[in-house]
C-alpha cells in the first residue's frame, strides 16, 4: 500500500487536510508500506515527462483560452476539442485520437467504453507549466509499480484520461476498480450533512477501529455465507474486489452501533477498561483514577453500551455525586407513593450486612413480592436516587459498585428532598 498524498491543488491540500487524512488512517489501524509521498514535490519529474510527450509529437502547447474552448464546444455539439498548436505558449495538451474507444476494464463493472471523439484532448499542464492532476497521478503509478487502484466511481471519468497518459508514455497501466458511492439513509451521497461523515467523528462518537473497519468492509460487499461479525484477519482472507456490487451503499449508523456494541462485549474486562480510558482521555474528559473501582463499573457498564460515549454516563456514578437530571427527577420521583417505597427500600437496604448482588436482588425482590410493587415502581426511584439519572446498569449491579455507605446516603438525601 502506497500512501501517496495528491496535493497538485495547493488550496485544498492545506497541512491540516494532510494531517486529517493520516490521522484517520493511523486511528484506523491501516498500515501503508511506503510514505506519505507528496505528488507535489514529484514535479520536476513530472514536467520531465511532459517534455518527453512534447518532444514525441504526442503532446503540444495550445494558447487557446477556456472561455473559447467552451464557446468552441458549443459551436461544435458531440465533439471533443481539438486545438491547433503554436510552439512553447500556453497549457500543454495530450493529443486524443478521434475515433474508437478508450476501454476501461473494471474490476467491478467490467469492461466500460469511452468514445474517444467526445473528450478534448487532455490539459496535462496548465499555461503557468504546473502539471494537473490527471497526468500526475498517471506518472506517478508507473513509476511507484502501482498494480492495483482502488476508488470511487465519481473518478471513473478520470481513468480514459489516464489510461491515455499511461498509453502515450509507453508504460503498462495498473488494474482499476470503481467503488460505488457512499450515501446517507436518505438516499443522498455521504457527506458532512450527515452524523458520522468523518473518520474523527467516528472516533469521537466512540466507535471501536475493528467494529469501523469491519463494517465499512461489508458495504457493497458481503459473504457468501452472509457472516457479518469478522476480525481483520478474516477480512484481509476473505475478501474479493470483484464480489463488490455497483450499487450505492448506505452508511446506516444504527447497524455500526449495534456492530461496535458486539465489539466491545468481545473485549476482555482488562482491554476493556483500557478503551474507555484511552476514549476519555482523547475526549478531554479524564478518566478517574481509581483502579479497581473503574475495573468494576466498566464491567457492568460492557452488556449495556454500544459505544465508548456512552460508558462514562453509565458509570459516572460511582466516580462523582448525581447529576442534576430535573427531567428524569420528575418523571420518576414526582409520583405518588414514591417517597414511601424509598422509605421502605433504604429499611431493607439498611439491613443488609453483605453488600452484593446476591444479597441485594433476594431482599429487594422480597420487599416487592410483600408489598406487590411493580419492579419499575422501585427500581426507578433508586436509580435516580444514586445517579440522578433514569438511565444505568441493572440497579443491582448499581448498588454494588457504588458501595453500602454512599449508595444509604444518596437514598437518604434523596427521601430528605422528597419530604420538603
Amino acid at each position: 500500500m502506497v500512501l501517496r498524498i495528491e496535493d497538485t491543488d495547493l488550496e485544498r491540500s492545506t497541512p491540516e487536510n494532510i494531517a486529517q487524512i493520516i490521522d484517520a488512517l493511523e486511528w484506523l489501524e491501516l498500515d501503508w508500506d511506503d510514505g506519505p509521498l507528496s505528488q507535489a514535490a514529484r514535479r520536476e519529474r513530472h514536467v520531465e515527462r511532459i517534455d518527453e510527450l512534447l518532444s514525441a509529437g504526442h503532446a503540444y502547447y495550445d494558447p487557446t483560452s477556456s472561455e473559447r474552448v467552451r464557446e468552441w464546444k458549443r459551436e461544435h455539439p458531440g465533439r471533443g476539442y481539438r486545438g491547433a498548436g503554436n510552439g512553447g505558449d500556453g497549457a500543454v495538451r495530450l493529443r486524443f485520437p478521434d475515433a474508437g474507444t478508450t476501454v476501461v476494464e473494471d474490476l467491478i463493472r467490467g469492461p466500460v467504453a469511452f468514445e474517444n471523439r467526445l473528450s478534448d484532448d487532455l490539459v496535462i499542464a496548465r499555461a503557468d507549466g504546473s502539471p494537473v492532476y490527471n497526468f500526475a497521478v498517471a506518472v506517478d503509478d508507473l513509476d511507484m509499480g502501482i498494480t492495483e487502484v482502488i476508488r470511487g466511481d465519481d473518478h471513473l471519468s478520470n481513468t480514459p484520461k489516464q489510461l491515455r497518459v499511461i498509453e502515450a508514455l509507453g508504460g503498462t497501466p495498473p488494474s482499476y476498480a470503481h467503488l460505488p458511492l457512499l450515501h446517507g439513509p436518505d438516499g443522498k451521497k455521504l457527506s458532512k450533512r450527515h452524523a458520522s461523515a468523518s473518520v474523527q467523528e467516528l472516533r469521537a462518537g466512540g466507535y471501536l477501529p475493528a467494529a469501523v473497519r469491519n463494517y465499512l468492509a461489508l458495504l457493497g460487499w458481503g459473504t457468501e455465507d452472509d457472516t457479518t461479525l469478522m476480525s481483520t484477519a478474516e477480512l484481509v482472507r476473505r475478501f474479493r474486489i470483484e464480489a463488490v456490487g455497483r450499487s450505492a451503499a448506505v452508511f446506516d449508523e444504527r447497524k455500526l452501533r449495534w456492530m461496535n456494541g458486539r465489539f466491545l462485549r468481545e473485549l476482555s474486562l482488562e482491554d476493556y477498561v483500557q478503551a474507555t480510558v484511552g476514549y476519555l482521555d482523547r475526549e478531554g474528559g479524564g478518566a478517574p483514577a481509581e483502579g479497581e473501582r473503574l475495573g468494576a463499573a466498566c464491567r457492568i457498564a460492557q452488556e449495556k453500551a454500544q459505544t465508548l460515549a456512552e460508558v462514562w454516563p453509565l458509570i459516572r456514578f460511582a466516580f462523582e455525586p448525581p447529576v442534576e437530571d430535573p427531567s428524569a427527577w420528575v418523571k420518576v420521583m414526582e409520583r405518588d407513593g414514591v417517597a414511601e417505597r424509598l422509605a421502605e427500600s433504604l429499611a431493607v437496604l439498611r439491613a443488609i450486612d453483605t453488600w452484593e448482588v446476591a444479597a441485594l436482588e433476594p431482599a429487594l425482590e422480597e420487599l416487592l413480592a410483600r408489598r406487590e410493587w411493580k419492579p419499575g415502581s422501585v427500581y426507578q426511584p433508586l436509580r435516580v436516587a444514586i445517579t440522578g439519572t433514569s438511565v444505568s446498569p441493572g440497579i443491582f449491579d448499581t448498588l454494588e459498585v457504588l458501595g453500602r455507605e454512599p449508595a444509604l446516603l444518596r437514598i437518604e438525601a434523596a427521601l430528605a428532598r422528597l419530604r420538603t
